[in-house]
């Protein structure tokens, strides 16, 4: 998970270069460029690679229960989920904050 947040903040990174928000000059992330991936498209990116993640995780511990995985790949796999887990977990509680502190301003 975590190296799929990275390559997606990467990507939002080049795009937010590449439309001029460095400098002011565009309103958002891929506003109007062919190919430039905005907040939407990245978030359900890393929604997909979690979920993947975790089906992965469940049919690797499967396959080391009937002995066809090593202790090793079971070991590997239930530890990315977990950080995947905890990932989520974090970004839900960003969300859930931003969302209180915006319901707390004064209209």
């Amino acid at each position: 998970m975590i190296p799929a947040i990275s390559s997606a903040l990467s990507r939002v990174e080049t795009s937010r270069i590449d439309s001029g928000m460095a400098t002011g000059l565009s309103s958002g992330i891929g506003a109007s460029g062919v190919g430039k991936p905005d907040f939407a498209s990245v978030m359900a990116q890393v929604t997909t690679n979690a979920i993947d993640t975790m089906r992965n995780a469940e049919v690797v511990s499967v396959k080391g229960i009937n002995g066809e995985a090593s202790t090793q790949a079971v070991v590997s796999a239930v530890m990315d989920a977990e950080r995947t887990l905890t990932t989520a977990v974090a970004l839900r509680d960003k969300v859930v904050s931003a969302y209180q502190e915006l319901s707390r301003m004064a209209i």
